[in-house]
């Protein structure tokens, strides 16, 4: 198995040095040409390679997009750490850093609050959240285009996990509308009923919203009011960490906690 690996992985840097036919392929892979050809049409399938109109293979674009999400990863948490630091000294809770990654939001950074060391939140840094039962969910959510909105709840099966769940698709349409138009998000417990949070959105050098930054309590620490208090110093971190990103907010763009 390793060896096979190890000779697929041979293979896609083979077609990026330059294009390959499949009898070259097979050599490559060290298969009968039928086999290699299996192989080849999986890569395609997942986009690693790409057949041209003269039947060779070369690199395709799949491996660019994992690089380019692995070095965005990378440059969010590096950009992102100060501030979400910053937050969490100021509030005193759990803040949060999630991101879409291919079907899911997966937080990628999570500072714990000190001031309640005996509570950990059940949050895990590379653990997916609900995409549409969580404050960082419904953020990324909101501003995506309706295409790709659409085609990540295409594959959610709307559970009710709380009485304050949205576990409708027009209920949740809904909601994303007046998240867009408030500029945050917030989760009153519809995951898990004890968990509060507040989320906002973190925007690229294009304006685009990749990712979103979020304060989470516990009911009995903060309740959603009181979370809400710190709207201002969350939408001030998020806007902080989109301006490192490269990110100028237009004049009008300047939503509040209200």
């Amino acid at each position: 198995m390793a060896q096979s690996i190890r000779r697929a992985i041979d293979l896609i840097r083979r077609s990026a040095e330059h294009p390959l036919s499949l009898t070259e392929a097979a050599d490559v892979l060290g298969v009968h040409k039928s086999t290699a050809l299996r192989i080849l049409r999986t890569l395609e399938t997942e986009r690693f390679v790409r057949r041209t109109g003269a039947g060779t293979y070369v690199l395709g674009s799949g491996l660019i997009e994992l690089s380019e999400l692995a070095l965005g990863s990378m440059d969010l948490r590096q950009f992102a750490a100060a501030p979400l630091r910053a937050l969490q000294r100021a509030t005193g809770h759990t803040v949060h850093l999630a991101q879409l990654t291919g079907d899911e939001i997966i937080y990628i950074d999570k500072v714990d609050s000190q001031a309640f060391d005996a509570v950990k939140l059940p949050s895990r840094v590379g653990r997916a959240v609900s995409v549409y039962a969580s404050a960082v969910g419904k953020t990324i959510l909101a501003y995506l285009p309706p295409e790709e909105r659409d085609r990540l709840l295409s594959h959610v099966a709307f559970e009710r996990f709380t009485d304050t769940t949205l576990a409708d698709h027009h209920l949740l349409e809904a909601e994303l509308v007046g998240i867009r138009e408030r500029g945050w998000a917030a989760d009153n417990g519809e995951h898990d009923a004890y968990v509060m949070c507040v989320a906002a959105p973190i925007r690229d050098s294009r304006g685009l919203v990749i990712a979103a930054a979020s304060i989470t309590a516990i009911e009995v620490i903060a309740n959603l009011d009181q979370l809400k208090s710190n709207l201002p110093l969350l939408l001030a971190t998020a806007n902080q960490i989109s301006s490192e990103l490269g990110y100028t907010a237009p004049a009008a763009d300047t939503p509040d906690g209200s």
